[in-house]
């Protein structure tokens, strides 16, 4: 048996990794173009410039195809920022400074990032009649967000919480309710409240002046 020559291999892992990339940019065009249920895994295809047969070779079904939509878009997400939830040397610091700034963060990129509203409004629009749909976000985005910041306010013995996971739920909850009233609802111009007075509140109801 001959050996492998693995240097043959990297081009195959590039083109494959170029055609999942062009699939996942034209799910994200078809899923906010038409929504869930009407998405066409046809109209993926074409727009990935693939066949409707590499579409399924990379992912199995149009579910497993918008779960790894939002997988990526969590780690785009957790790129963007200074705080990753799965790496606990972004979680250091002074709580009032490490509070406030992950607020500020997570209401900055919701607020200039239009698509990750269309997600928001796209998941909650459709997760009635596909309870699948909403997985993915608590998954790669939610939980890890809420674990992370437990984990942090746990080793905060200074702040004295009686229960830090529920103040991690509590200080998470607020900011993704602020965004979806304000911005995914449309909100704001009835509802209008600068996202620091949201953020100042919020923070001394956890460190406490």
């Amino acid at each position: 048996m001959s050996p492998i020559n693995h240097s043959d291999c990297k081009p195959e892992r590039k083109k494959s990794a170029a055609k999942t990339a062009a699939i996942l940019n034209g799910a994200r065009q078809e899923f906010l173009a038409n929504g869930y249920a009407a998405a066409s895994m046809d109209r993926v295809a074409n727009v990935a410039g693939v066949s409707k047969a590499t579409v399924y070779s990379h992912f199995h079904d149009k579910s497993s195809l918008f779960a790894a939509l939002v997988q990526q878009l969590a780690e785009d997400k957790f790129k963007a920022t200074s705080f990753d939830p799965r790496d606990e040397s972004t979680m250091k610091g002074e709580p009032k400074a490490v509070l406030t700034q992950l607020a500020r963060e997570v209401l900055d990129e919701s607020a200039g990032d239009p698509q990750f509203c269309e997600f928001m409004r796209l998941i909650i629009g459709e997760s009635g009649r596909f309870p699948e749909l909403s997985r993915p976000y608590i998954e790669n985005v939610a939980k890890p967000l809420i674990d992370g910041l437990t984990r942090y306010l746990s080793n905060c013995e200074d702040l004295n919480l009686s229960d830090p996971e529920a103040s991690a739920r509590t200080f998470m909850g607020t900011l993704i309710y602020f965004v979806m009233l304000q911005r995914v609802l449309g909100g704001a111009e009835l509802m209008p409240m600068e996202s620091d007075r949201i953020i100042n509140t919020l923070v001394s109801l956890i460190v406490l002046p």
